[in-house]
């Protein structure tokens, strides 16, 4: 059945659209902005509508779940474009013209077999990581940033106003990125990709490219869940009886969410192989295939652990999480 479907010429004409392989690069070159854009539609509609649909949970706790998931959502989203998206503009730079940002041995060590650097899977694993990673170096300030934002939401959304002694940390403007510093980055950049054991690290591990998008989304959630946690139990600015009720929330959507979404990718990896293969084929005469095979690695588990997270597990993480703390309450 999913041969002959791959093989209608209708089918086939699809995955030749321009609009979409033009997406597709995008994605490739901007893979962190494009998991914080899903998340941050996800935060803001589809997951604070499954909490308050939550039954039997107390609407204060259903508030804070979802002050918390619009918080995190914009939060996430705002760091992105004033961290993630000078970096990725950096290595689409370094992508163009590597001669300018790298060492000779650079460029040959990591384009080795495949012949051109852009295709070699050790450089495309080195550029993801650079990319994707500052999701996870950025994942400690979005924690304390999103606390401080609850009690804001909760006082604009709920009308919920905490004691004057408890107001919320004012703000701090995102760094603003200058003509010099976009000038700049690409060399900084290059510097770590002329790093030996960096190198030698991507080289190594060249085959796992294709889920470096999974892996380090997986560590980023971890990473934020176990700050968030910390930044709320030391929380002024939320109410001490809300404090265990959302962090169980955060826990347990996070592990679901890991759980689940590393089987349901490699269900679905295995099944796709042969779809990619028919892309590549259709596709082979066009020197951005690379990117576009990038980008499919890299909507796979975003939309798969963003679905979970946002979508399936709200609902029962919520009254999870409000039954957890009744209990432990109760027996304390």
């Amino acid at each position: 059945m999913l041969i002959r479907k791959i093989n209608n010429p209708n089918f086939n004409r699809l995955w030749n659209n321009k609009i979409l392989l033009k997406s597709l690069e995008k994605i490739s070159e901007h893979g962190t902005s494009f998991s914080a854009g899903i998340s941050l539609a996800m935060a803001l509609g589809v997951r604070p509508l499954a909490i308050m649909s939550t039954p039997d949970v107390e609407k204060e706790n259903k508030q804070y779940a979802c002050a918390n998931s619009i918080a995190s959502g914009i939060m996430k989203f705002a760091i992105v474009e004033a961290v993630a998206l000078p970096v990725e503009n950096a290595v689409k730079k370094i992508d163009k013209n590597p001669e300018k940002y790298l060492k000779p041995f650079t460029v040959k060590n990591l384009a080795h077999s495949s012949g051109k650097l852009a295709e070699s899977k050790s450089y495309k694993l080195a550029a993801q990581i650079l990319k994707l990673g500052t999701g996870f170096i950025t994942a400690v300030p979005k924690s304390m940033l999103t606390i401080a934002l609850i009690p804001i939401i909760m006082d604009k959304l709920f009308n919920f106003k905490p004691k004057k002694s408890e107001s919320a940390a004012p703000q701090k403007k995102s760094p603003t990125f200058t003509g010099r510093l976009t000038t700049e980055l690409p060399h900084k950049l290059g510097k770590i990709f002329d790093l030996p054991k960096f190198q030698n690290f991507v080289i190594k591990h060249q085959n796992q490219e294709k889920d470096i998008a999974k892996h380090i989304t997986a560590g980023t959630d971890m990473l934020l869940t176990s700050s968030f946690a910390y930044q709320t139990s030391k929380s002024k600015n939320i109410q001490q009886d809300r404090k265990k009720a959302l962090i169980y929330n955060n826990l347990i959507s996070t592990a679901i969410t890991i759980t689940g979404g590393y089987g349901i990718d490699r269900i679905i990896k295995n099944k796709a192989t042969k779809f990619i293969k028919k892309f590549a084929e259709i596709n082979k005469s066009d020197p951005k295939l690379h990117k576009y095979i990038e980008g499919i690695n890299i909507v796979r588990p975003a939309l798969i652990f963003a679905g979970i997270y946002y979508g399936i597990l709200p609902v029962f993480s919520t009254f999870a999480a409000e039954k957890i703390d009744k209990f432990l309450q109760k027996n304390n």
